[in-house]
């Protein structure tokens, strides 16, 4: 082969090579992690499903606050990052959110399932919340056991994508379901048990105890021994490990140092939660 066919060859080798380089330099630069785009903007983007207490929003200012807020607006100040409450969510649609990149993060304290880890992870758990069944105030056909829900003469009033709904279907899948739209609000699942729509609800104490500031009487809880007790976590969309560990890292300090105490304390809702046990014992 001549000179100057050996130089053509040369010459077209090394601009496939410098095509390929910057193809996989372009490449690499539009699949950023999670981390490295939140740290380069400088702010999380966060969804939210409203949830008294972990997340309350005013209906006339529209202002934010509750046990999650405060909790991920200090872990996001630690990190040196500030914070945009972009959406607010519903309980069936949240982790969609996070799949299609929404937001980076879901800033309502959730509890996690096997079908919600199918499309999202999870944090350090926060927390853990108690969950009771209640009945109306008098009604006391399954005081004395539980297992009487699981049968067509009960009707269970649950929310589409919610806990409750989840709840029904585990431990009592004979029962008939009042099913409330996913954006209801959980006071609305009481208020089908005490309209007689439905017979029990699943429900922590601060959210039964909030109900009942507004319908005192109205309603019970039945026995003394939870159905559920749940970790608290927020939720990420699966993949993204990096920023994961650094808002875990961030969660930690909270908890160790107090601040989670002190959340749960300002908002009255310490009969709703048990603490995460730290290196040196029970905070609480």
């Amino acid at each position: 082969m001549g000179t100057h066919k050996w130089l053509a060859v040369v010459i077209v080798v090394v601009a496939l090579v410098a095509i390929v380089l910057e193809f996989s330099s372009n490449q690499s630069g539009s699949q950023d992690s999670l981390a490295d785009e939140a740290l380069a903007r400088g702010t999380i983007r966060i969804g939210y499903v409203v949830y008294p207490p972990n997340l309350i929003k005013d209906p006339n200012t529209g202002a934010l606050s509750g046990i999650s807020y405060d909790i991920a607006e200090k872990a996001a100040e630690n990190l040196g990052l500030k914070t945009n409450w972009v959406e607010e969510v519903c309980w069936g649609s949240m982790i969609e959110g996070l799949r299609t990149e929404r937001y980076d993060i879901i800033g309502t304290l959730i509890w996690p399932n096997s079908a919600r880890a199918r499309e999202a992870a999870f944090s350090t758990s926060i927390m853990y919340s108690i969950v009771y069944p209640y009945a109306r105030s008098g009604d006391t056909r399954f005081d004395a056991d539980l297992s009487r829900m699981n049968s067509a003469r009960a009707t269970l009033a649950t929310i589409d994508g919610e806990m409750t709904s989840f709840i029904a279907q585990s431990d009592f899948p004979s029962a008939k379901t009042y099913a409330l739209t996913q954006n209801s609000s959980v006071s609305e699942v009481l208020i089908g048990v005490t309209s007689e729509k439905a017979d029990v609800t699943f429900v922590e104490p601060a959210i039964a105890h909030d109900f009942l500031k507004n319908n005192p009487g109205a309603i019970h809880r039945i026995g003394s021994i939870p159905v559920r007790t749940f970790g608290n976590v927020f939720a990420v969309k699966r993949g993204e490990d990096e920023f994961l560990g650094m808002w875990n890292t961030a969660i930690r300090e909270l908890i160790f140092d107090g601040t989670v105490k002190r959340a749960v304390e300002k908002y009255s809702a310490t009969d709703s939660f048990l603490p995460t046990q730290s290196p040196v014992g029970n905070r609480w």
